[in-house]
Protein backbone atom coordinates (compact mmCIF):
# COMPACT_ATOMS: atom_id res chain seq x y z
CA UNK A 1 0.00 0.00 0.00
CA UNK A 2 1.08 3.24 -1.06
CA UNK A 3 0.59 6.78 0.49
CA UNK A 4 1.63 8.77 -2.21
CA UNK A 5 -1.34 11.20 -4.00
CA UNK A 6 -2.06 9.92 -7.40
CA UNK A 7 -3.87 11.18 -10.35
CA UNK A 8 -6.57 9.48 -12.70
CA UNK A 9 -3.91 9.94 -15.46
CA UNK A 10 -1.28 7.69 -13.13
CA UNK A 11 -3.79 5.04 -13.75
CA UNK A 12 -4.58 5.20 -17.44
CA UNK A 13 -2.45 3.55 -20.21
CA UNK A 14 -0.98 5.01 -23.21
CA UNK A 15 -3.53 3.09 -24.95
CA UNK A 16 -6.45 4.42 -26.83
CA UNK A 17 -9.80 2.72 -25.60
CA UNK A 18 -11.45 0.86 -28.18
CA UNK A 19 -15.24 -0.18 -28.32
CA UNK A 20 -18.19 0.48 -29.81
CA UNK A 21 -19.04 4.25 -30.12
CA UNK A 22 -21.74 4.97 -27.17
CA UNK A 23 -20.64 1.83 -25.55
CA UNK A 24 -21.11 1.47 -21.53
CA UNK A 25 -17.49 0.36 -20.80
CA UNK A 26 -16.15 3.69 -21.85
CA UNK A 27 -18.38 5.20 -18.65
CA UNK A 28 -16.94 2.53 -16.62
CA UNK A 29 -13.72 2.91 -17.41
CA UNK A 30 -13.16 6.39 -16.58
CA UNK A 31 -14.96 5.61 -13.26
CA UNK A 32 -12.63 3.37 -12.14
CA UNK A 33 -9.89 5.32 -13.45
CA UNK A 34 -11.19 8.73 -11.73
CA UNK A 35 -11.69 6.52 -8.61
CA UNK A 36 -8.22 4.62 -8.26
CA UNK A 37 -6.13 7.56 -6.97
CA UNK A 38 -8.76 7.72 -3.95
CA UNK A 39 -7.76 4.53 -2.51
CA UNK A 40 -4.03 5.40 -1.97
CA UNK A 41 -2.62 2.02 -3.36
CA UNK A 42 -0.03 2.53 -6.20
CA UNK A 43 -0.34 1.36 -9.72
CA UNK A 44 2.25 -1.02 -9.44
CA UNK A 45 0.66 -2.57 -6.13
CA UNK A 46 -2.29 -2.91 -8.19
CA UNK A 47 -3.49 -5.75 -10.95
CA UNK A 48 -6.55 -6.20 -13.26
CA UNK A 49 -7.14 -9.77 -14.51
CA UNK A 50 -9.62 -9.82 -17.59
CA UNK A 51 -11.15 -12.77 -19.60
CA UNK A 52 -12.55 -12.77 -22.85
CA UNK A 53 -15.23 -10.47 -24.09
CA UNK A 54 -15.88 -6.62 -24.78
CA UNK A 55 -14.53 -6.00 -20.96
CA UNK A 56 -11.73 -8.40 -21.71
CA UNK A 57 -10.04 -4.92 -23.07
CA UNK A 58 -10.44 -3.26 -20.01
CA UNK A 59 -6.93 -4.21 -18.80
CA UNK A 60 -4.98 -2.76 -21.84
CA UNK A 61 -6.28 0.85 -20.90
CA UNK A 62 -5.24 0.70 -17.23
CA UNK A 63 -1.96 1.65 -16.45
CA UNK A 64 -0.87 -1.49 -13.64
CA UNK A 65 -0.13 -4.38 -13.92
CA UNK A 66 -2.78 -6.96 -16.08
CA UNK A 67 -3.42 -10.08 -17.20
CA UNK A 68 -5.68 -10.93 -19.93
CA UNK A 69 -6.86 -14.56 -19.12
CA UNK A 70 -8.60 -17.14 -21.35
CA UNK A 71 -12.58 -17.27 -21.68
CA UNK A 72 -14.18 -17.60 -17.93
CA UNK A 73 -10.98 -18.19 -15.92
CA UNK A 74 -10.08 -14.83 -15.03
CA UNK A 75 -11.43 -15.43 -10.99
CA UNK A 76 -9.37 -18.32 -10.88
CA UNK A 77 -6.27 -17.02 -12.09
CA UNK A 78 -7.10 -13.62 -10.01
CA UNK A 79 -7.48 -16.51 -6.91
CA UNK A 80 -3.95 -17.34 -7.42
CA UNK A 81 -2.31 -14.00 -7.60
CA UNK A 82 -4.29 -12.71 -3.99
CA UNK A 83 -3.62 -15.85 -2.40
CA UNK A 84 0.36 -16.00 -3.23
CA UNK A 85 0.72 -12.51 -3.87
CA UNK A 86 -1.36 -10.24 -0.63
CA UNK A 87 0.35 -7.50 -1.07
CA UNK A 88 -1.39 -6.59 -4.34
CA UNK A 89 -4.65 -5.00 -4.95
CA UNK A 90 -6.51 -7.54 -7.27
CA UNK A 91 -9.54 -6.72 -9.86
CA UNK A 92 -11.33 -8.99 -11.84
CA UNK A 93 -13.49 -7.65 -15.14
CA UNK A 94 -15.68 -9.80 -16.96
CA UNK A 95 -18.58 -9.80 -18.59
CA UNK A 96 -21.96 -11.34 -18.19
CA UNK A 97 -21.22 -14.43 -20.55
CA UNK A 98 -17.84 -14.48 -19.47
CA UNK A 99 -18.25 -14.79 -15.93
CA UNK A 100 -21.73 -16.69 -15.79
CA UNK A 101 -21.10 -19.02 -18.73
CA UNK A 102 -17.94 -21.14 -18.89
CA UNK A 103 -16.48 -19.06 -15.70
CA UNK A 104 -19.46 -19.58 -13.71
CA UNK A 105 -17.72 -22.36 -11.37
CA UNK A 106 -14.72 -20.50 -10.63
CA UNK A 107 -17.31 -17.32 -10.09
CA UNK A 108 -18.98 -18.92 -7.31
CA UNK A 109 -15.93 -20.80 -5.55
CA UNK A 110 -14.19 -17.16 -5.33
CA UNK A 111 -17.20 -16.17 -3.33
CA UNK A 112 -17.53 -18.86 -1.18
CA UNK A 113 -13.73 -18.92 -0.06
CA UNK A 114 -13.76 -15.11 0.05
CA UNK A 115 -10.96 -14.70 -1.69
CA UNK A 116 -9.87 -10.60 -1.07
CA UNK A 117 -10.36 -9.84 -5.35
CA UNK A 118 -12.87 -6.95 -6.46
CA UNK A 119 -15.01 -8.24 -9.28
CA UNK A 120 -16.44 -6.15 -11.77
CA UNK A 121 -19.27 -7.71 -13.63
CA UNK A 122 -20.65 -6.31 -16.59
CA UNK A 123 -24.21 -7.15 -17.49
CA UNK A 124 -25.35 -6.26 -20.81
CA UNK A 125 -27.95 -9.57 -21.32
CA UNK A 126 -25.48 -10.37 -24.56
CA UNK A 127 -22.69 -11.40 -26.02
CA UNK A 128 -21.19 -8.71 -27.57
CA UNK A 129 -17.31 -9.65 -28.64
CA UNK A 130 -19.15 -12.29 -30.77
CA UNK A 131 -21.87 -10.35 -32.32
CA UNK A 132 -24.50 -10.80 -30.14
CA UNK A 133 -25.49 -13.99 -29.35
CA UNK A 134 -27.72 -14.41 -25.72
CA UNK A 135 -26.16 -14.41 -22.84
CA UNK A 136 -26.74 -16.31 -19.95
CA UNK A 137 -28.47 -12.89 -18.46
CA UNK A 138 -30.93 -12.77 -21.91
CA UNK A 139 -34.55 -13.15 -20.63
CA UNK A 140 -36.58 -15.73 -21.96
CA UNK A 141 -37.85 -15.23 -25.66
CA UNK A 142 -34.89 -12.91 -26.61
CA UNK A 143 -34.55 -13.13 -29.89
CA UNK A 144 -31.11 -13.07 -31.27
CA UNK A 145 -28.44 -14.64 -33.96
CA UNK A 146 -28.26 -17.72 -31.95
CA UNK A 147 -31.94 -17.53 -31.16
CA UNK A 148 -33.65 -16.56 -33.86
CA UNK A 149 -37.15 -17.88 -32.27
CA UNK A 150 -36.09 -16.69 -28.96
CA UNK A 151 -34.16 -17.73 -26.49
CA UNK A 152 -35.32 -20.75 -24.10
CA UNK A 153 -33.27 -20.78 -21.48
CA UNK A 154 -34.09 -19.17 -17.94
CA UNK A 155 -31.59 -16.76 -17.37
CA UNK A 156 -29.11 -16.33 -14.08
CA UNK A 157 -30.10 -13.56 -11.48
CA UNK A 158 -26.14 -12.46 -10.86
CA UNK A 159 -26.57 -11.01 -7.50
CA UNK A 160 -28.96 -14.14 -6.27
CA UNK A 161 -25.68 -16.17 -7.65
CA UNK A 162 -23.75 -14.52 -5.59
CA UNK A 163 -25.72 -14.68 -2.45
CA UNK A 164 -26.40 -18.38 -3.16
CA UNK A 165 -22.50 -18.66 -2.95
CA UNK A 166 -22.38 -16.77 0.25
CA UNK A 167 -20.65 -14.09 -0.89
CA UNK A 168 -19.77 -11.09 1.53
CA UNK A 169 -20.23 -8.17 -0.58
CA UNK A 170 -22.92 -7.43 -3.20
CA UNK A 171 -23.31 -4.92 -5.06
CA UNK A 172 -25.17 -3.24 -8.17
CA UNK A 173 -24.97 -0.30 -9.79
CA UNK A 174 -25.13 1.31 -13.65
CA UNK A 175 -22.63 2.81 -16.21
CA UNK A 176 -24.04 5.87 -16.60
CA UNK A 177 -24.30 6.86 -13.21
CA UNK A 178 -21.13 8.22 -12.26
CA UNK A 179 -22.11 9.20 -8.82
CA UNK A 180 -23.27 6.19 -7.82
CA UNK A 181 -21.08 3.61 -9.78
CA UNK A 182 -17.91 5.64 -8.12
CA UNK A 183 -19.14 5.12 -4.55
CA UNK A 184 -19.92 1.56 -5.18
CA UNK A 185 -16.48 1.17 -5.65
CA UNK A 186 -14.91 2.60 -3.14
CA UNK A 187 -17.42 0.63 -0.55
CA UNK A 188 -16.13 -2.63 -2.46
CA UNK A 189 -12.32 -1.48 -2.51
CA UNK A 190 -12.87 -0.80 1.52
CA UNK A 191 -14.33 -4.61 2.00
CA UNK A 192 -11.17 -6.51 2.78
CA UNK A 193 -12.82 -10.02 1.44
CA UNK A 194 -14.50 -10.50 -2.35
CA UNK A 195 -16.31 -8.25 -3.65
CA UNK A 196 -18.50 -8.68 -6.73
CA UNK A 197 -20.38 -5.60 -8.36
CA UNK A 198 -23.11 -6.30 -11.18
CA UNK A 199 -22.52 -3.38 -13.24
CA UNK A 200 -25.51 -2.86 -15.78
CA UNK A 201 -23.73 -1.84 -18.47
CA UNK A 202 -25.70 -0.45 -22.39
CA UNK A 203 -24.39 -2.33 -25.90
CA UNK A 204 -25.86 0.13 -27.77
CA UNK A 205 -25.03 -2.46 -30.69
CA UNK A 206 -26.69 -5.92 -30.13
CA UNK A 207 -28.93 -4.68 -26.87
CA UNK A 208 -29.25 -1.37 -26.75
CA UNK A 209 -32.10 -0.26 -24.30
CA UNK A 210 -31.97 -3.01 -21.83
CA UNK A 211 -32.00 -0.58 -18.88
CA UNK A 212 -33.75 2.42 -20.55
CA UNK A 213 -36.01 2.08 -17.63
CA UNK A 214 -33.65 2.67 -15.05
CA UNK A 215 -31.15 4.99 -16.96
CA UNK A 216 -34.04 7.51 -18.70
CA UNK A 217 -34.39 10.66 -17.35
CA UNK A 218 -38.23 10.36 -17.32
CA UNK A 219 -38.19 6.88 -15.98
CA UNK A 220 -35.13 6.48 -13.54
CA UNK A 221 -36.45 8.06 -10.66
CA UNK A 222 -39.83 6.23 -11.21
CA UNK A 223 -37.86 2.26 -11.01
CA UNK A 224 -34.63 3.00 -9.32
CA UNK A 225 -34.28 1.84 -5.75
CA UNK A 226 -31.86 2.76 -3.98
CA UNK A 227 -30.75 1.02 -1.13
CA UNK A 228 -28.83 2.67 1.79
CA UNK A 229 -28.39 0.80 5.12
CA UNK A 230 -29.99 1.52 7.82
CA UNK A 231 -32.68 3.53 5.97
CA UNK A 232 -36.45 2.41 5.24
CA UNK A 233 -36.51 1.66 1.25
CA UNK A 234 -38.22 4.36 -0.11
CA UNK A 235 -38.19 5.35 -4.18
CA UNK A 236 -40.15 7.31 -6.75
CA UNK A 237 -40.37 11.06 -7.77
CA UNK A 238 -41.81 12.06 -4.32
CA UNK A 239 -40.83 9.45 -2.59
CA UNK A 240 -44.12 7.91 -2.75
CA UNK A 241 -43.51 3.59 -2.96
CA UNK A 242 -41.36 1.34 -0.82
CA UNK A 243 -41.09 -1.88 -0.20
CA UNK A 244 -42.45 -4.04 2.49
CA UNK A 245 -41.80 -7.78 4.26
CA UNK A 246 -44.45 -10.22 4.39
CA UNK A 247 -45.15 -12.78 6.46
CA UNK A 248 -44.15 -15.86 4.02
CA UNK A 249 -40.46 -13.18 3.57
CA UNK A 250 -41.25 -12.20 0.52
CA UNK A 251 -41.42 -8.55 -0.72
CA UNK A 252 -43.66 -6.34 -2.43
CA UNK A 253 -43.86 -2.84 -3.10
CA UNK A 254 -46.33 -0.71 -1.94
CA UNK A 255 -47.81 2.99 -1.46
CA UNK A 256 -46.39 4.66 1.19
CA UNK A 257 -49.35 6.50 2.20
CA UNK A 258 -51.78 2.93 1.87
CA UNK A 259 -49.13 1.21 4.72
CA UNK A 260 -47.65 4.32 6.40
CA UNK A 261 -43.25 4.78 7.42
CA UNK A 262 -43.31 2.46 10.24
CA UNK A 263 -44.49 -0.71 8.08
CA UNK A 264 -41.31 -0.06 5.30
CA UNK A 265 -38.60 -2.54 5.46
CA UNK A 266 -34.89 -0.87 6.57
CA UNK A 267 -32.72 -1.93 4.62
CA UNK A 268 -29.88 -3.79 6.70
CA UNK A 269 -26.80 -4.56 4.34
CA UNK A 270 -24.64 -6.63 7.26
CA UNK A 271 -26.96 -9.26 7.96
CA UNK A 272 -25.05 -12.50 8.59
CA UNK A 273 -28.27 -14.03 7.26
CA UNK A 274 -28.63 -13.66 3.17
CA UNK A 275 -32.00 -14.04 3.02
CA UNK A 276 -33.68 -10.45 3.38
CA UNK A 277 -30.84 -9.40 0.40
CA UNK A 278 -31.58 -12.84 -1.38
CA UNK A 279 -35.13 -11.24 -1.53
CA UNK A 280 -34.31 -8.08 -2.54
CA UNK A 281 -32.07 -9.36 -5.41
CA UNK A 282 -35.44 -10.92 -6.33
CA UNK A 283 -37.47 -8.32 -6.26
CA UNK A 284 -37.26 -7.19 -9.55
CA UNK A 285 -37.28 -10.19 -12.44
CA UNK A 286 -35.92 -8.02 -14.97
CA UNK A 287 -34.93 -4.56 -15.25
CA UNK A 288 -37.58 -3.20 -16.71
CA UNK A 289 -39.52 -2.03 -13.66
CA UNK A 290 -38.85 -1.15 -10.00
CA UNK A 291 -35.13 -2.45 -9.37
CA UNK A 292 -32.72 -2.30 -6.12
CA UNK A 293 -29.12 -0.91 -6.78
CA UNK A 294 -26.88 -0.23 -4.22
CA UNK A 295 -25.08 -2.66 -2.17
CA UNK A 296 -27.40 -5.47 -1.29
CA UNK A 297 -24.51 -7.44 1.56
CA UNK A 298 -21.86 -6.67 3.12
CA UNK A 299 -20.51 -8.35 5.77
CA UNK A 300 -17.12 -9.74 7.35
CA UNK A 301 -15.75 -13.56 7.35
CA UNK A 302 -12.43 -14.79 7.25
CA UNK A 303 -10.19 -14.00 4.25
CA UNK A 304 -9.15 -17.18 2.26
CA UNK A 305 -5.71 -15.92 1.45
CA UNK A 306 -4.77 -14.72 5.19
CA UNK A 307 -6.67 -17.93 6.60
CA UNK A 308 -3.92 -19.87 4.10
CA UNK A 309 -1.39 -18.04 5.77
CA UNK A 310 -2.66 -18.33 9.43
CA UNK A 311 -3.03 -22.17 8.75
CA UNK A 312 0.79 -22.78 7.83
CA UNK A 313 2.04 -20.52 10.43
CA UNK A 314 0.12 -23.00 13.33
CA UNK A 315 1.95 -25.67 11.56
CA UNK A 316 4.99 -24.05 12.02
CA UNK A 317 5.16 -23.56 15.29
CA UNK A 318 3.72 -26.89 16.07
CA UNK A 319 6.11 -28.58 13.39
CA UNK A 320 8.99 -26.83 12.77
CA UNK A 321 10.21 -25.50 8.99
CA UNK A 322 11.15 -28.98 8.57
CA UNK A 323 12.08 -30.22 4.71
CA UNK A 324 10.47 -32.02 1.76
CA UNK A 325 12.56 -34.94 1.85
CA UNK A 326 11.75 -35.73 5.52
CA UNK A 327 8.50 -35.21 4.92
CA UNK A 328 8.53 -37.78 2.30
CA UNK A 329 10.18 -40.37 3.74
CA UNK A 330 8.13 -39.75 7.48
CA UNK A 331 5.69 -42.64 7.28
CA UNK A 332 4.31 -45.22 4.72
CA UNK A 333 5.45 -45.06 0.96
CA UNK A 334 5.44 -47.03 -2.50
CA UNK A 335 8.43 -49.18 -3.53
CA UNK A 336 8.71 -48.82 -6.93
CA UNK A 337 11.06 -51.08 -8.73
Amino acid sequence: MATAEFTKQDFTSNQEPRWCPGCGDYAILASVQSVMPDLGVAPHDTVFVAGIGCAGRFAYYMDTYGMHGIHGRAPALATGLAVSRPDLFVWVVAGDGDALSIGGNHLIHALRRNVPIKILLFNNQIYGLTKGQYSPTSEVGKITKSTPFGALDHPFNPLALALGAEATFVARTIDVDRKHLTQTLKQAAAHPGAAIIEIYQNCNVFNDGAFDALTDKGTKDTNQIRLEHGQAIRFGVEQENGVVQNTDGSLSIVAVDDVGEDHLLKHDAHLADPSLAFALANLAARPTGPTPIGVFRAIERPVYGQAIDDQIASARDKLGDGDLATLLNSGDAWDVE
